[in-house]
């Protein structure tokens, strides 16, 4: 464990070098320990003249280079896996220095780009997922499940009380840096594709039915064909009982096809990808853990031993293929015995075995939020509200995205008082990115993350956003018709006895400006109805007249023929654009 006041950038690169060295040691050590078996294979070479050329010495002698050269091999192999691995942990803090040095966008383990869902009430809005988004800066989870239990505590947010659980287990995880590391550095460099839901489906399949005694009679058939076979090799047998036995084992086989087959196909969970969880498991269970969630979600340990069964039942699955199995699989009966073996597993195990990855997802979940709360130590806790108003109040308020020293802060209070922030603004002056701040930190809040911001107290409020809807030829709308479904959505989920926080962008902006005003009007009345508050940004200063909303707004300058903007939130309205200036500056004759 590393102490609560320890640098992130200091100790990741410590920690970075510390590995390097390893690696470049190792590295020599391969290649001396490369040449010796060379120097040691010319020498065999040499020896092995003398005693059959020349005969100058015993055969026995050449067991002794044989010997080095045997050591050597298992040396070389054991400081080949050493120098793999210092690399790896080598790249892994690479990694995190990327992340600390906001170099990180591309370059993450997993952008999430499979959960992408333009229906989502804010997920396309707020790049939660993909290239640069909210999970590729959080997530370093190895195996799917912990993936999707990530994503889907960003999609919705929780209680508050197991958001405040999520937060306690986050500060405990968080100075964990040797789990962290340990962690990633489990098994081969991929990804496990376990996936928690296949693998509760496939243990609550029903139960597969063998003839009555096929589980006695596949091993006394193996063993019969062993001894019968050794039998007329050693000349003690005929043939005839050989191939009795092998005729029995072929129509036992074919009386059980239709099990096998079923347990086969069912099962399809790689087995390079169930030694990470193996792997994952074992580690955990050397842990010991203090706050009342991690010891909740742990409860089950421990199972890897179970688990490393699994394990060996599907490697052994998998070579079944090989063609020296196919030909004495016949004689063993290899196949039907290791389904046989896959069965008796699932029927102890099966109901079980979702509910154990489901929870390691919620701990690589927990431990991807930890190492963002160690990575961010100017981020804070947010204070979670449990008042029945919605309420939004952030000093010195980030976006979470944008590298910290690019990104200017600013104060934010929405609650009973001011429901609704009217933001004007010239183009590219920072209103969009405002309501992003916002609405990330907000999911941040309440996945049991620390936030971008100096404080922040937010009530349990439900997202919804329209800032980026786009018109769809798939499915036959225009920007407009997307942007009024988005609205309409926004406007169920109020509704819905949620505290809804809102966040539109140029809020009928592909209309004109009489009916946008109208429209405007009656969409804010009909939102601010429930328990809401929001942020409606636009261009259109008709707009600022709405009723129940505070005017703030961007600014900007020109300065030597150049726009500037210092993206500081200030009251009242706005009082000029820059739309002729930014046109003159690519250009354009106007």
């Amino acid at each position: 464990m590393a102490p609560a006041d320890l640098n992130p950038a200091d100790e990741y690169a410590s920690r970075r070098e510390r590995w390097a060295a390893r690696q470049r040691l190792d590295e020599r050590r391969f290649i001396q320990i490369g040449n010796a078996r060379l120097t040691i294979g010319l020498i065999a070479v040499a020896m092995a003249w003398f005693v059959f050329a020349r005969d100058q010495f015993s055969v026995w002698w050449l067991l002794v280079p044989l010997a080095v050269f045997i050591f050597l091999i298992v040396w070389h192999q054991r400081v080949l896996r050493e120098r793999t691995l210092a690399g790896r942990a080598a790249r892994y803090y690479d990694r995190g220095l990327a992340r600390l040095r906001d170099e990180w966008a591309g370059s993450g383990p997993d952008t999430g780009e499979r959960f992408r869902n333009t229906q989502h009430v804010y997920s396309e809005d707020l790049d939660l997922f993909g290239k640069g988004s909210l999970f590729e800066l959080l997530s370093t989870a190895r195996t799917a499940a912990g993936e999707v239990a990530l994503s889907e505590w960003l999609r919705e947010p929780a209680t508050r009380e197991l958001t405040l659980s999520r937060q306690a287990a986050v500060k405990e995880l968080q100075e964990k840096l040797d789990l962290r590391e340990a962690i990633s550095l489990l098994g081969d460099d991929v990804r496990a594709g376990v996936d928690a839901e296949s693998l509760t489906k496939w243990g609550s399949l029903p139960a597969v039915k063998f003839p009555a005694g096929a589980r006695i009679l596949a091993p006394a058939l193996a063993i019969a064909g062993i001894v019968t076979l050794l039998g007329l090799f050693l000349g003690i047998f005929p043939s005839w009982p050989f191939l009795a036995v092998l005729f029995g084992g072929r129509l036992f086989a074919f009386s059980v096809r239709k099990q096998v087959a079923s347990i086969t196909g069912a099962i399809h969970t790689p087995e390079r990808e169930l030694n990470i969880l193996v792997l994952l498991l074992a580690r955990l269970e050397q842990e010991r853990f203090e706050t009342p969630l991690l010891r909740e979600i742990l409860a089950f340990l421990p199972v890897s031993k179970r688990v490393h069964r699994l394990r060996r039942w599907v490697e052994w699955l998998d070579s079944c293929d090989h063609p020296l199995i196919r030909i004495i699989g016949l004689v063993l009966l290899w196949q039907q015995q290791i389904a046989m073996g896959i069965e008796r597993w699932r029927e102890r195990n099966g109901r079980e075995i979702g509910q154990w990855i489901r929870a390691v997802g919620e701990f690589e979940a927990l431990s991807s939020i930890a190492a963002l709360a160690f990575e961010r130590p100017a981020w804070s806790f947010p204070d979670l509200s449990d008042q029945a108003p919605a309420q939004f109040a952030a000093r010195s308020l980030r976006h979470p995205l944008i590298p910290h020293a690019k990104c200017v802060p600013n104060d934010v209070v929405l609650d009973s008082d001011v429901r609704l922030l009217l933001v004007s603004g010239s183009n590219m002056s920072g209103k969009s990115t405002l309501l992003r701040s916002i609405g990330l930190n907000g999911v941040l809040a309440w996945a049991g993350a620390p936030v971008a911001a100096e404080s922040l107290r937010i009530s349990n409020v439900h997202i919804g956003a329209s800032i980026r809807t786009t018109d769809s030829l798939q499915d036959n709308r225009s920007r407009f018709m997307a942007e009024i479904i988005r609205i309409r959505q926004i406007v169920d989920l109020a509704k819905q006895d949620h505290a809804v926080l809102f966040l539109l962008d140029e809020l009928l902006g592909g209309t004109n400006s009489h009916d946008r005003l109208i429209g405007a009007s009656g969409i804010v009345r009909g939102l601010l109805a429930g328990n809401t508050i929001g942020l409606v940004t636009t261009h259109d200063l008709a707009l600022t007249q709405i009723e129940h909303a505070q005017n703030v707004h961007f600014a900007d300058s020109v300065k030597d023929g150049q726009l500037e903007f210092d993206y500081r939130l200030r009251p009242g309205v706005v009082t000029r654009s820059n739309a002729l200036a930014l046109m003159r500056a690519v250009g354009l004759d106007v």
